[in-house]
Parts: C-alpha cells; structure tokens; sequence
C-alpha cells in the first residue's frame, strides 16, 4: 500500500494522476496547506522540505518501506517501481530526463510564481506579473513547438505528460487562452478525458473538501 500525503495543487496532482494510471493501491492522506499542516511535527519528519507531496510505500525496492519527496523523483519511482509509464529505448529515455527536468526547473517555478502574483499578490505587482506573464507564454510556446505532429511530449504518454498537465489545467490563473497554442490545447483535451486523469482529481479534490470541512468544524 501507498499513502499519498498530499494536496490538490498542480504537483499534487501529478502523484495521484500517476498512481491511478498506474493501478497502484493507495491511500490519500490530506495536507492541508492552507491550515499549514506541511509544518506539523508528523509531516516535517516525512520531508525536510515541508512540501507536498510526499509518498510512504510499504513495499520498497529491496522490501522495506520507503519515504519519498519532490514530485518528480516520485514519478520516476513509481515508474520504476511498475515499469510503465517511461520509454524503453535509451535516446527517448534521455528525451524524457530532458522534458522532465525542464518542467521541474523552469514551468513549475514560473507558472507558481505568476499563479501567486495573478491571484494572491498586491495589485501593485505589474513588474513582476509582466515578467513572469512573459516566461510563462515563452515556456507554453516551447511546449507547443515540441508538440507539433506529436501526439505525446516523448513518444507515447508517460510519467512526462503526467509531470507538465496539472500545471497547464491552471492555464486560467495563467491567464492563458490554450487556443493560443492549438498543440498545446489538443494534447491538453486528450488527457484530460483519460479515466484515470478524472478519477484521479475528483478523489484527491474530495480527500481535500473533507479535511477542509472538518478543519472547519474543529
């Protein structure tokens, strides 16, 4: 068994997307970041980060539980760990590094920040909303060029696709029309229809209303 100690952010998301494409059993454990739960003392000894999401699997490699952060090398892990989900071939292997990596440092942290100064920040953040308005739109253009005549970031859908899609599901806090980038906008539609995508996020998005509801309630 898994358990999920997460929420649902854009890289919550990713992690609970990839654990029901992968038919692996999982419990969600909800950190309410919103109430600061990431600082408790039960959660600071999970990650020395303090962020979600984090995964505790019972069933590590070599037999024994293991701990583990940042949503990327949670991927990479439980695509491992069931060998789905990340090509075969050595040159796709390392096309896929790449794509991952360039979401992990350059669209995760832009599109965060411009989430932050769109919907969370002073109305005196033009600067930095133009900045990273900027980034943002130059980061969905390399998207949408590598997405010419490809149906999939790197050949078939993978743990690649699972890593960028949550953060373009915000593309309205982006303030980011997808029509904008019509490859980019196609490959968007064709997995958010996937079961597994839809079952994914409803459950996370119901563990979240839960523990929001009795936070309330306490």
């Amino acid at each position: 068994m898994i358990t999920q100690y997460n929420w649902n952010t854009s890289n919550g998301y990713k992690i609970a997307i990839a654990l029901e494409e992968m038919g692996q059993a999982n419990r969600i454990h909800p950190i309410n970041i919103g109430a600061d739960d990431q600082f408790s003392e039960m959660f600071s000894a999970l990650t020395p980060n303090n962020k979600i999401p984090v995964i505790a699997d019972d069933d590590g490699p070599d037999g024994a539980a293991i701990t583990l952060f940042e949503s990327v090398a949670i991927l990479m892990y439980l695509s491992e760990k069931t060998n789905l989900f990340f090509p075969a071939d050595p040159r796709e292997r390392l096309e896929a590094l790449q794509w991952l990596f360039w979401q992990a440092s350059g669209l995760g942290p832009n599109f965060g920040q411009l989430h932050h100064f769109n919907n969370v920040a002073p109305d005196d953040q033009t600067y930095s909303r133009g900045r990273f308005t900027a980034e943002v739109r130059r980061l969905y253009a390399v998207l949408n060029t590598r997405l010419e005549g490809r149906d999939y970031v790197v050949g078939d859908y993978s743990i690649v696709d699972m890593n960028i899609w949550p953060w373009v599901a915000r593309h309205a806090w982006q303030k980011v029309d997808l029509a904008e980038f019509p490859n980019v906008e196609r490959w968007f539609s064709t997995i958010g229809v996937r079961p597994a995508v839809i079952k994914a996020r409803a459950d996370l998005d119901a563990a979240c209303a839960a523990a929001k509801s009795q936070s309330s309630a306490g």
